[in-house]
């Protein structure tokens, strides 16, 4: 089993963008990460593109879990609007086409692969709050530093 926490960040909306991975074992030891920048683009992109870079570092089948700041990941997985999405079309509850569809279907494609769970994280916590969580803070500052390079 594998952790991955993933965030992407955006100087304005859109604008100047990052993204961060960090790959973890059961017993919390970093394995890897990675980041990289857009010139422009949306949080969201950032988000998604976060989760897919650290998904292709693992290997098929493997079980991961996914930690993300992201309701919008998130909750796609967890609340399975996905699966909705592909059911309508790649249209959303309104019947209008889904935003980054391109980016969901990559994403989806890579989950089916895996075993996949995903946890929402609370974001931008200090150190002394009891939900503090350091592996979310250390790839929130490096898609932070992505974005500022980009």
């Amino acid at each position: 089993m594998k952790k991955i926490y993933t965030d992407g960040a955006c100087k304005k909306n859109p604008g100047k963008g990052g993204w961060a991975y960090l790959i973890l074992d059961a017993s919390n030891n970093e394995l890897g990460d990675g980041s990289g920048s857009n010139p422009s683009t949306t949080n969201n992109r950032m988000e998604m593109t976060a989760v897919i870079e650290g998904l292709k570092k693992t290997e098929v089948g493997e079980v991961i879990e996914i930690y993300s700041d992201s309701a919008y990941v998130v909750n796609c997985f967890k609340d399975n609007w996905i699966a909705g999405w592909k059911n309508r079309g790649w249209k959303n509850s309104k019947r209008q086409p889904v935003e980054n569809r391109e980016l969901w279907e990559e994403m989806d494609s890579l989950v089916e692969e895996r075993s996949v769970l995903f946890f929402k994280v609370k974001a931008h916590l200090k150190e002394t709050h009891s939900d503090y969580d350091p592996y979310n803070d250390k790839v929130d500052n490096m898609a932070d530093m992505s974005a500022r390079n980009a």
